[in-house]
């Protein structure tokens, strides 16, 4: 069953000016995330991990991945939040199970991927890591956060959309979702770029990656901002959706 998006971000009135809201969880999510996308950005640009070195750049990536775990919980929670009180019941206010929900679907997959995005920066904080240790530990949970990521926002897109195809430029929805999907398209060539060989420890195309990464990162931020007004502007997708 396709949930409205539109039913979802806009639970109740909008709280706070559009730029300026802390206390309203759809502003928070916005920033949780734009705050993660910058860090992720500054970590792939190759000059600021010559000027910081590499416990702080990987560390930079960490802390990303935990501004990002954070907006995609408050995500999650929204969607949960959403759905009917027979989905939701009062006993189990973290985690429920919603299967036939698509938003559902997208939030939680996007919130597995974050974890794996944990679980990759945190090793990779780790001093003298064997190559298959930064096999196993590091290059594989991003590639899984990265596969994460990209099904989240296809099912995102699919639900904004109501379609796989749809041209809808004056809704917010159509541009956030797809900023993301192009940001998750670029995350999952910095993965395989990013390759660590078991045996040598040598990643594949550094460089690819890196660009990639930041590619990605920059989309993820233009979606997290967009995300804003879209928290406000309730007439615009009103128009859009019908």
């Amino acid at each position: 069953m396709l949930e409205s998006r539109f039913h979802r971000k806009h639970q109740g009135p909008a709280a706070g000016s559009t730029w300026w809201a802390p206390g309203a969880r759809g502003w928070w999510i916005a920033v949780l995330f734009a705050i993660g996308s910058v860090l992720f950005a500054v970590g792939s640009v190759p000059a600021f991990g010559s000027a910081v070195g590499a416990r702080w750049d990987t560390a930079t990536y960490f802390i990303g991945s935990l501004f990002f775990t954070s907006a995609s919980f408050l995500s999650y929670r929204e969607a949960v939040d959403a759905g009917p009180e027979t989905l939701n019941p009062a006993h189990r206010r973290f985690f429920v199970y919603q299967r036939r929900r698509i938003d559902w679907w997208a939030t939680a997959v996007q919130l597995a991927g974050t974890l794996y995005f944990n679980v990759s920066t945190g090793v990779a904080m780790v001093d003298n890591l064997s190559a298959e240790a930064a096999h196993q530990h590091v290059w594989r949970p991003d590639a899984v956060g990265s596969v994460c990521f990209l099904v989240s926002s296809l099912l995102a897109w699919y639900e904004a959309c109501h379609g796989w195809v749809a041209w809808r430029p004056r809704s917010w929805s159509w541009w956030i979702t797809l900023t993301n999907l192009i940001g998750s398209i670029a995350f999952g060539v910095s993965a395989v770029a990013g390759y660590i060989d078991p045996l040598t420890g040598q990643v594949h195309d550094l460089a690819r990656a890196n660009t990639q990464t930041f590619i990605g990162a920059v989309c993820f931020l233009i979606g997290a901002v967009l995300l804003l007004p879209e928290r406000t502007n309730e007439s615009t997708e009103q128009a859009s959706a019908s």
